[in-house]
This record gives C-alpha cells, structure tokens and sequence, in this order.
C-alpha cells in the first residue's frame, strides 16, 4: 500500500498554494478545529433558545396552549424549508465559506432581535410580539441557510484519499451537534427559571445567552478563514434535477398520439438532457415516493418541544436533591441518542442478524415508526393520569361551585333545580373537587339557601358561564353569612403554586410569602390568588399593625392552589389550609419511558433513513435526497400546526390521535417498502462506464480511418475533380460507388464509420 501523503491539503492563496496546518501532527487539518466549535455554539444557541420558546409564548406573550404549539411548529417547519434555499444560494452563488458567514450575521441579528424583544421595559405588548416574530424568522433563515452548508463545508477540507480522517470528523461534528444539545437544555431553564429579571423569570436572559453563544460561533468561524479550503459555487443538481422534470413534462404534454411510446415519462427529456442524468433522477425519485408518508414520525418527534413540555408543567418534578423544569426534560432525547446509537450499532443489530433476520433498512424505519407511535401511547397514559389533578373548566352556560363552610357548626346547602350539595358541610371541611351549576343562559341567578343551627339564611347570588367560584359562609351575629368569590382553577405552566388569604379576624394583615406581598383586609378581607415558587415555606411574615407573627405553611406543591384560613387570638394567629385544586401527584419521571421509545424510534428512522437513502442515490444526487429528507421534517411540523389549531381535542385524545395515525402510516410505508427493489448506484457508474468505453472505441476507430486516409493520400496518387478538391469527404458521399481510376479504395468499408462520425460533429 503507498504512503500516505504528509499535507495533500493547500491553502490558495493568490494563485499560489501552500500546504494546510494539521492537528498535532495527524492528518486533521486545523481548520475543522474552529468548524467543530462552531458547530457546538451555533447548536447551543439553537436549541437553548428553542427550550424555553413555548413558554415564553405562554407566560410572557399571554398566549394560549394551541396557539403556542401552532407558533413553535410554525417556526420548527420554517427552520427546515430554509436549508433548500441555503443550499441554492451555497451552490450557485456564494459558496459555502460566504453563505455561512453572510446567513450567520442574520442568525446573530434574529437572536439580538428576539432578546430585545423579551425585555418587558421596550415598547408594549405588540411591540414584544412584533420583535419576537421577527427575530424567529431570522433566526430561521440562519439555522437553516447554514444547516446544509457547515458539515459539508468540514467535509470539503479532506482530501480523497483521508477517508477514515472524514468519517471520524463526521462522528466528532455529531458528538458536538449533541454536546451542545444538551447544555443548552440544561442551562437556559435554569437561566430562565433562576435568574429573576424585570420582576418575573427572565426570558431576556435566556434568549440573550444564546445571542452570545450564536456571535461566538461566527467570531470563530471568521478566525479560521485563512485555513479553509473553499471551493467555489459549482452549480447546483437541485436545480437541475428540476429543470429536468419540468422539461420532460413539458414536452410530454406537448407531444402527439403519432410520436412513439417512451418507457418513463422522464425519458421525454432526452431530447435535452443526457441519458446519465434522467437515470440519476429515476432513482432518486424512487427514494422520494418513499419519503410521502415520513412527515408523520416528525409531527411525533418534534412535540417534545410543545406538547410534552406543557405535559412536564402538570407534573411533580422533585428529585429530593434537585428540581428539574420542565423545558429540561428534553436534554433526555439528545442523552439517550448518545447512548442508543453505538448500542443498536454494535449490539442490537448484530444480535439480530445472528438470528438470521433479514433486518432491512426500510423495516428498520417501519419499526421505529411503530416505537414513535408506543411512545405516544405512553404518553396518553400519563396525560390521563396528569389530568385526574386538573380541574375541567365548566363548559357553556355552565360555572363551577364549591362551598367553604368557615362557621362554627355544619350547615346545609341547597340551590333550586340543581340537587348539588346533598349532605351537610362541616364546619372548615376541605371540598374535594369542584361541582358543575347548570345555567340557563350566559348570566343566572340562584337563591342559595343555608341552614345553619335550626336557622335558614337565604342568599341570592349571580353566576357567569364558564367561571369557577368559592362561596364562603361565616357566622356573625347568630346568622349565616354569605361571599361568593371567583376562583383561579388553572394551573401553573411552570409548575408553581398558587395561593390567597382569608382573614376572619378583625384587623388587616399583611403577608410575604416567596417574595410576594399579600395585602389581607379584616373581617373575612380575601386577598388575590397569587402564584409562588413551589417550597417550603416554614417561617411565612405575618404583620398586624405593630405585631408581626410568624406562621408555617409548610409546603406548597406544584400546580396547586391555596385558600388560607387566618383566625385566632391577640397573641397568635392560627392558619387552616384548603387545597382548591389538588398539587401534581404524577411524578416527571414518568416520562422516561416516553423518551426512551421515541428516541429509540429516531435511532432506526431517522439514522437508517438517511443510510438508506445515501446508499440508494448517486453520489451526485445526495444533495437531493437531503433536502428531501428536510421536507419531510418541515411538512411534519405543518401537520401539527393544523391539528394544534383546528382539532380542538382533549390532549389524551390528540395524543391518541397521533398514535393511531403514524401506525396507520407505517402500515402504508410497509405495503410500500415491500415492492422497493434494492439497487446499487455504482452500477449506473459502470453502465456509463462501458458506455463511455463504447464511444471511445468509436472515436479511436475514426480517428484512425481519418490518419489512413491521410496516410493514403501521402503515398497514392488520386484523382479528384477539380471542383470537389477543398472538401474530400463531401465529394465521396456524392459517389456512392468508386469511379475507376480514382482508386478511393481508402473509403471501401467505412462509410458507416465516417456517417457516425459526422453525425457525431454536427
């Protein structure tokens, strides 16, 4: 085997070239140092800003959970629309060292955008929406402009023959790819959720760490500029790939019944395009009609983000020694990545063909279909389980009603027409759950009736559709008293705790808890519900004009909300607790199994999807299939966008509803899959070959009947007519048989040959 070259890598410079810096002595060059880096901060300013970004929509936009999930997929799809563009502007203008500095200056102004747009002190609502918006679309257009460009960029400073070299780059570039996965999912929470800025969780901070990271990596890109082997923009297959297939369709719809039959449609472009490339795109397009049912696994896979996100909210998080947020679940998928891939490589594949198991690539994508599809089962379970905590906001023409009996003794309550409250409440008795009041229109009246000791108070009361109410009943003075007061039954996004006071005692009273001022007035004064950080609060400040008290709440859980009763003497104050809406009892953990079957579903789709389709395609063509593959992943946030704002579910059901869908499209994948004929693109290289091989022996056989004419000539004297002298050839065409005494016996047995040849010139 020859040696391998020292430095086959050279810098151009002006014209001239000089050998390229490796790494440490080894045959890396230095340049794929600052590409690696780049990598790392440009994917940690991606994801960390995205981790945060459906509960920024909701907390700090004041949006609702559809309309969020409908944003962020709107925002995921464009991310992967883009890279088509990018690619475009790589191949046939700029070239790829250009494309990643000019797209990453506006992925750099999108994250600046976005972070100004997060500071609740610049201009109003609109203005913070206006700015988000136009941050996310540039950052749009620089993650997904550099997407195609950078690894292929890296790959470009090899030379051919270190093939090793770049197939271990390409590994390094993946661990960095997942290395700033990870710590960006980790740290922007925490800088989220933490950090307190402008009075709340500071979203400026989150987003304008990422702003860095994103200038960091253009900052590094530029420095190794005077490394780089850049190539220049050679055009793009893409386009045409496209001109193409318009081609051929054009002029098979301009054709007639009389032209003859072709064996495929794109064989209508022949009359342009070469034989070579209508071949490529047959089989590229054999790969393409594969692809129409994938965009379903990523309307799956891409709800990590979104919906499970929203799920985590609902749930315990508590570790004992630490608290996970719920925007940090997601750094699960991009660990178990890092772990499943060399586990299915190196062990479950290969057990698998030792079973001797015809494990196809494309049964391997049906499969992790089918564990995309468990996962969301998985997550329907808990979902069911989360909502058994929720309390169902009441419908049209209907409230929710509890009764918090603060009197001395058990009373009975009665409304007219609705049979609610049937046994008698005692006194400070913690409702279980809300009931539902049936209205006969937007607005009812009702006349409660309570009896209290023998005695019957009669309380008129009026309810709204669609809002949850406490009606508090106190003793004064021998009689029931009545206060109805509406209630906050959402929970929290962030897994806080939310609580309000009510005071039966005489003065007012002023409360901090977490930070947060409660202001109690006296004689049952009820204070706001107000959300608190999940704790223990254990010594909450309790002032009385000049007397402070010191009470202890214990803890305050997640999701739930609060009402504390404060009553007692002069010397004390003495505190009941009622849970109005119960704290989260499924613990966060329970969505491992979810991410485990998903990631193990991305690991056999997403990885054998890409091998299978690169081992289908010509080498010129993989470009093709790439952003092929990128669609897939655009249309599949699309279809989440439309179920998020259109379907209206139950979220067990929309879950559900997926689940059913993606094996509903594995099965159509499979019964496709199954009539795919495996091929070999190098055939095609060897078809050509010996067709190439074919022309050159024609050529050669001209050339030589040319050299024996002209050899002819030298030694034979032949007469040729005066007026057919400047043009030999011509003038045998025009004498089909040999004139005697012109003795043109050169010609005898290659006018076939001599036709070819000139067809061949014209």
């Amino acid at each position: 085997m020859g040696k391998k070259k020292d430095s086959s890598l050279e810098i151009q410079e002006g014209g001239k070239t000089k050998p390229k810096p490796m790494l440490c002595g080894t045959n890396y060059p230095m340049s794929i140092a600052f590409i690696v880096v780049n990598e790392f901060c440009e994917r940690f300013s991606y994801y960390g800003m995205k981790a945060v970004l459906t509960l920024y929509f909701i907390h700090y936009l004041h949006w609702d959970k559809d309309l969020s999930t409908a944003v962020y997929h709107a925002f995921s799809s464009l991310c992967y629309f883009t890279p088509v563009l990018g690619a475009l502007i790589a191949d046939s203008w700029l070239g790829k060292f250009k494309t990643i500095i000019y797209l990453s200056i506006v992925y750099v102004i999108g994250h600046v955008v976005k972070s100004v747009g997060a500071i609740p002190d610049v201009g109003d609502a609109t203005a913070h929406i206006v700015l988000s918006m136009v941050g996310l679309v540039f950052i749009a257009f620089g993650t997904g402009g550099i997407k195609p460009c950078v690894s292929a960029f890296g790959g470009d400073q090899f030379d051919e023959e270190y093939i090793d070299e770049r197939r271990k780059f390409f590994s390094i570039f993946y661990m960095a790819i997942n290395a700033g996965s990870v710590l960006s999912t980790v740290i922007t929470p925490i800088l989220r959720g933490d950090v307190q800025c402008f009075g709340g969780d500071c979203y400026a901070l989150a987003f304008g760490v990422p702003a860095a990271l994103m200038m960091i990596a253009l900052v590094v890109f530029i420095a190794g500029s005077g490394l780089y082997k850049k190539s220049p923009p050679q055009g793009n297959i893409l386009l045409d790939v496209c001109k193409c297939i318009g081609f051929a369709i054009r002029n098979r719809w301009r054709s007639s019944k009389y032209d003859p039959k072709r064996e495929h449609w794109l064989d209508w472009a022949e009359e342009k395009y070469s034989k070579r490339l209508i071949n490529e795109i047959k089989m590229v397009l054999r790969v393409l009609v594969l692809y129409i049912p994938l965009p379903m696994f990523w309307a799956l896979f891409d709800q990590q983000g979104s919906r499970w996100t929203l799920q985590a909210t609902r749930m315990n998080m508590d570790f004992g020694s630490f608290v996970l947020k719920p925007d940090q679940m997601q750094m699960l998928n991009a660990l178990l990545i890092l772990v499943f891939t060399p586990i299915f490589d190196m062990g479950l594949y290969p057990l698998i063909k030792l079973c001797r198991i015809n494990f196809t690539p494309l049964k391997k994508m049906g499969t992790g279909m089918i564990f995309a599809a468990l996962a969301f089962v998985a997550a329907t379970v808990v979902e069911m389980n989360v909502t058994k905590t929720v309390v169902e906001p009441p419908g049209e023409m209907q409230s929710l009603l509890q009764v918090l009996n603060l009197a001395d003794s058990e009373v009975q309550v009665s409304i007219p027409g609705s049979g609610l409250f049937p046994d008698p409440i005692t006194s400070y008795e913690d409702p279980w759950e809300y009931q539902k009041l049936q209205l006969n229109g937007a607005n009812q009246s009702h006349t409660v009736t309570v009896n209290y000791k023998g005695s019957t108070s009669q309380c008129p009361l009026l309810f709204t559709e669609r809002k949850a109410y406490s009606l508090i009943l106190y003793n004064q003075n021998s009689k029931v008293e009545c206060r109805l007061v509406q209630d906050h039954i959402e929970k929290s996004e962030n897994g806080d705790a939310f609580l309000r006071f009510v005071n039966t005692r005489q003065d007012d009273l002023n409360i901090t808890v977490g930070g947060k001022n409660f202001e109690v007035p006296g004689g049952y004064g009820i204070s706001p519900n107000k959300s608190v950080e999940r704790g223990q609060y254990t010594d909450v400040k309790c002032l009385e004009g000049t007397k402070e008290y010191s009470i202890n709440l214990g803890l305050l859980d997640f999701g739930a909300s609060y009402t504390v009763i404060l009553k007692g003497g002069p010397e004390e104050i003495v505190f009941h607790t009622m849970e109005d809406v119960h704290a989260n009892n499924v613990h966060i953990a329970w969505q491992i199994p979810q991410y485990v079957l998903l990631t193990a579903g991305e690991v056999m789709f997403s990885i054998t999807g890409l091998e299978f389709s690169y081992s289908q395609a010509p080498a010129n063509m993989k470009s093709v299939l790439q952003a092929g593959w990128l669609l897939t992943v655009a249309f599949g946030n699309v279809i989440v966008l439309i179920v998020a704002e259109g379907a209206g579910l139950e979220q067990w059901v929309e879950f559900l509803l997926f689940a059913g869908l993606l094996v509903g499209v594995s099965i159509i994948f499979s019964i496709m899959a199954s009539f795919y004929t495996y091929v070999d693109p190098d055939q095609l290289d060897k078809m050509f070959r010996d067709d190439n091989k074919d022309k050159d022996d024609l050529k050669n056989k001209t050339e030589n009947a040319y050299l024996n004419i002209d050899t002819e000539c030298r030694t034979t004297k032949i007469t040729v007519p005066a007026d057919k002298r400047t043009n030999l050839t011509s003038w045998y065409w025009k004498t089909e048989q040999p004139q005697e005494g012109d003795r043109p016996t050169v010609f005898s047995g290659e006018q076939k040959l001599l036709k070819h040849s000139q067809s061949e010139q014209r």
